[in-house]
């Protein structure tokens, strides 16, 4: 039986509507011009109706009502935290908050016409599984919402929506269509508004499996390394997709078959690889009756054929893939869903591992500079005076002397983060920050990491980052290959400034036993095919170069292939 954790409603609570008519007509009246005050409204409104005792059919017409402004509304509000880096400003965490809030707040309003439903209201029996539904997808959401934008959330989540479907799933609710709530007994103008506000977007004619199965997949993606058109694709085609995946209570695995996916209904978690399963030290308390397996061979043949397809001519509306999007991304999202699907590198959500190695991070192609030359990055110039000083002191020294070449680049103000590192490979690592203050970072932003057992940095991308319970960053590095040396590269010309088109770069050697040539990491806005540049090493010498191709993009950097030029 379910459970449902609703506190006890109060005759006090004073919603500003009471009915579905009075609904509607304030929803006319709503004014959505400020979208910072109507959503904290929104909010209010709503949780006052949760706490107001009604009649469940009543409540659930009224819900059924704000679904649609809520769903726009919510859109809207979570566009303020498009690719925003981590961890969020005070303004941003309370944008992420309410947007959860509200989300849990539609939650619970179903889940008061549940509890009518379990205490005898046949009214709301034809709405039995459209109840699970609306309560699974608005969980769903909410555990989407903070994964799409890096925050670690309590286990609560997971075993809230685990629990209602096994709810459902027991009283054979899970492969019924639910389609839009009808007013029934009403006419009129209100009848009409009822209609219109239903009819909307998110009240298409699902089944709790679909929603279930598709908020499992969408979340073993992991969210936050999907582009905002990525997600909204993704979201299209598993509505279509995920009624057909099985989730059974066996499996099988057949050699060259996509292994199956595993979920504990009495646990805290998404979806896991079966290796992680018989792995964790908890399998032996589990209870075989609460697993499920979601057979990914289906999907995997399916999303294969689509890209087959695509590859071979074929469009993407042709393939039902959506209007508006090219047939480059489309294959693209397919074949990055089936390497984390159906080939085992699914498993993108960190967790909590033992310290291992301390190392120091920084971030940015000038402080990697200054941390690497050990000094700061200053424009190249081209005074003849200056150029005969340096090579005296190149001469005298080895080296040119700077004015802070007796400063080190803390001094400078170039401080170094404190990080652990663990699970470090030749690829790769996972670290958290040791404290909870820091520089903010997004998702394929540079960053050289030195490990205390190192004396020389390694350089890499952000591949993922999450803001943990504890406050803590925690982030996944993929590497680059080779030993970054600090350059500067400059604009080559005859009619160019002392310091004109200059920037901090870094030079990646070749790395024969990768097969992986030289290339720079120049800022972003560098690269042209063909544009002739010069590299300038910190003991002055120089090297013209063309650059060839873009090997690799992110945030702040791009990485380029070169060929010398005499």
């Amino acid at each position: 039986m379910l459970n449902l954790p609703l506190a006890p409603t109060d005759d006090r609570a004073n919603p500003a509507f009471k009915d579905a008519a009075s609904c509607a007509q304030w929803l006319g009246q709503l004014q959505l011009t400020n979208l910072h005050l109507v959503h904290g409204v929104i909010r209010t409104q709503l949780d006052e109706l949760n706490r107001y005792p009604m009649l469940g059919l009543e409540r659930l017409r009224i819900l059924e009502l704000l679904r649609e402004t809520v769903a726009h509304l919510q859109a809207d509000y979570a566009r303020k935290l498009t690719a925003r880096k981590l961890p969020l400003s005070e303004e941003e965490f309370t944008i992420l908050v309410s947007i959860t809030a509200l989300w849990q707040f539609m939650v619970s309003g179903y889940q008061r016409c549940l509890q009518s439903l379990l205490a005898g209201d046949k009214q709301l029996v034809a709405y039995s599984s459209m109840l699970c539904q609306r309560c699974l997808l608005y969980t769903g959401l909410q555990i989407f919402e903070y994964l799409r934008n890096g925050y670690e959330f309590e286990g609560g989540l997971w075993q809230q929506l685990h629990t209602l479907y096994a709810f459902c799933e027991e009283q054979g609710w899970q492969l019924e269509e639910v389609s839009v709530l009808k007013q029934h007994g009403s006419s009129g103008k209100g009848a009409s508004k009822f209609n219109e506000l239903a009819g909307g977007l998110n009240s298409r004619s699902v089944s709790c499996h679909a929603i279930y199965v598709g908020t499992l997949l969408t979340c073993y993606v992991y969210p936050g390394e999907l582009s905002r058109g990525q997600s909204q694709l993704l979201d299209r085609w598993l509505l279509r997709w995920s009624a057909a995946i099985p989730l059974e209570r066996r499996y099988a695995i057949s050699k060259g078959d996509a292994p199956p996916l595993a979920v504990d209904l009495a646990g805290s978690r998404g979806l896991q690889p079966l290796s992680q399963i018989s792995a964790a030290p908890s399998q032996a308390n589990q209870n075989e009756s609460d697993m499920r397996y979601l057979a990914m061979v289906p999907l995997s043949k399916l999303l294969q054929v689509k890209t087959i397809l695509l590859q071979q001519g074929q469009s993407p509306q042709q393939l039902e893939l959506g209007e508006g999007c090219s047939s480059a991304d489309c294959t693209g999202l397919l074949k990055f869903l089936h390497r984390r699907w159906c080939e085992g590198s699914g498993e993108r959500m960190p967790s909590r591992c033992s310290v291992e190695l301390p190392a120091r991070v920084c971030y940015g192609l000038e402080d990697i500079y200054t941390h690497i030359a050990n000094k700061s990055f200053k424009p190249p110039v081209r005074d003849t005076h200056v150029d005969s000083l340096a090579r005296s002191q190149i001469a005298t020294f080895g080296r040119v002397l700077s004015e802070d070449s007796h400063r080190s680049p803390t001094d400078s103000g170039h401080a170094l983060e404190a990080w652990q590192i663990s699970d470090e490979s030749i690829l790769g690592a996972r670290m958290l920050r040791e404290g909870t203050v820091g520089a903010r970072i997004g998702m394929n932003q540079i960053v050289a990491v030195r490990p205390a057992n190192a004396n020389v940095f390694i350089l890499g991308t952000i591949r993922w980052v999450q803001v943990t319970l504890t406050g803590q960053l925690s982030a996944g590095v993929r590497y680059l290959p080779g030993v970054a040396q600090a350059v500067a590269i400059k604009a080559a010309g005859v009619s160019l400034g002392a310091s004109d088109n200059s920037a901090a770069a870094l030079l990646l050697p070749d790395v024969p036993a990768l097969k992986t040539p030289s290339s720079l990491v120049i800022p972003r806005d560098w690269f042209t095919p063909g544009r002739v540049i010069e590299i300038i090493h910190p003991d002055n010498q120089k090297l013209k170069v063309k650059m060839a191709l873009s090997v690799e993009s992110g945030v702040d950097y791009e990485r380029v292939s070169f060929t010398p030029v005499y």
